[in-house]
């Protein structure tokens, strides 16, 4: 058998298959990307088991689990277990502290004729370790910002480079008022693991620029990490330029060409209503910037939002929404972007378009390694 590891460096750089045995409602507070859940008790269970061992101590807690998964239950989990541990010869299992419960159902599988390797430590310990790991790498690197008005591919900059943070990609949100996705978002635990993982990625290769696009404290439901936040604010800030045409098709793209392949993937079999679903978002998007944008200004872009909708349903055609997407980078996005920029303009190290920002920053970043 493997040995047990807390090599949680390696783990997290191989990319290891994780089992985490935890209850699912602990499971669902924070993972790791490369995780997944096959508990050993179900909620219920530990709960009963957990007031228990506050009760009445640790063996009256193990007699009560040993009673609670038996018979077919236990059968059907141990089958599980099998089933992972078979298809990844290379993972591990855990716990939330690396103890008893990774123990058992490393017991239980050694019973059933599979040796399978433990996190010593467990959950715990490797949340630790990425917290630790993402502010040592934004302690040891110098940090540069992407930004630019809205529409101009901040997003396509950030996946051009190597030495970039996504935050965006990991928050699964677009930082704007019309950047959800189809899908919900992950967790903040689950934010914090996969940007903590991206970095350790990027440090480890040798880098020691970290790029990342100019976002506010919140994206979407989940927060930057203070300390990277607070260091953010003081980064150099790299400009992005493109002209008005080339944003719009750009947003087009974004906010409707493909949220509308979102909630087709969504409702496979049920076009009107993935359709129905792509409605409901941009136009609630647009009504939670009602009060900014002014009564008047709102009814004016829902009615042009609204008669692109009607013709892209009825024709296909998604030409029409060029019109509001048009007034709201010039009404809305625009003027604020130009409000934020009069504030960090003395931060501005350079402006170009797309290929030159992309060939500034990797230069940047050689610079930095050498």
């Amino acid at each position: 058998m493997r040995d047990n590891t807390e090599d949680f460096r390696q783990l997290f750089l191989s990319g290891a298959p994780l089992m985490d045995v935890r209850a699912p409602i602990e499971f669902s507070k924070g993972a790791f990307p490369s995780t997944v859940n096959r508990p050993l008790m179900n909620d219920g269970e530990r709960q009963k088991v957990g007031t228990c061992y506050k009760e009445h101590g640790q063996q009256a807690a193990i007699a009560l689990g040993n009673e609670l998964v038996r018979g077919k239950t236990k059968q059907q989990r141990i089958d599980e277990w099998k089933t992972f541990a078979e298809a990844n010869p290379d993972g591990y299992l855990y716990c939330f502290r690396g103890g008893l419960r990774s123990q058992i159902v490393q017991q239980w599988l050694s019973e059933a004729g599979v040796e399978y390797p433990r996190v010593i430590g467990g959950y715990k310990a490797m949340r630790r370790f990425l917290i630790d790991s993402l502010e040592r790498a934004i302690t040891d690197s110098r940090l540069m910002l992407v930004a630019g008005l809205t529409g101009t591919g901040k997003t396509e900059v950030i996946a051009a480079l190597d030495n970039s943070l996504d935050l965006e990609g990991h928050a699964h949100h677009r930082g704007s008022s019309f950047g959800r996705h189809a899908t919900p978002q992950p967790g903040q635990i689950d934010f914090e693991n996969r940007l903590a993982i991206e970095a350790l990625q990027v440090v480890e290769a040798g880098h020691r620029t970290l790029v990342l696009e100019d976002e506010g404290r919140i994206v979407g439901s989940c927060s930057v990490p203070v300390e990277l936040f607070r260091q953010m604010q003081t980064a150099p800030l790299v400009w992005l330029d493109d002209s008005f045409d080339n944003r719009v098709s750009r947003i087009l793209k974004d906010y409707v060409i493909d949220m509308q392949a979102e909630f087709a993937e969504l409702y496979p079999q049920e076009p009107d209503k993935a359709f129905a679903a792509l409605s409901e978002h941009l136009l609630g998007s647009l009504l939670r910037i009602r009060k900014r944008l002014g009564g008047e200004r709102h009814q004016q872009l829902e009615a042009l939002m609204q008669s692109a909708l009607d013709v892209h349903q009825r024709t296909g055609d998604v030409q029409e929404h060029r019109s509001w997407i048009a007034a709201l980078l010039e009404h809305y996005y625009d003027p604020m972007y130009a409000y934020q920029r009069s504030g960090k303009e003395e931060r501005v190290v350079f402006s170009g378009t797309q290929h030159e920002v992309v060939e500034y920053l990797r230069a940047q970043s050689s610079v930095a390694r050498q």
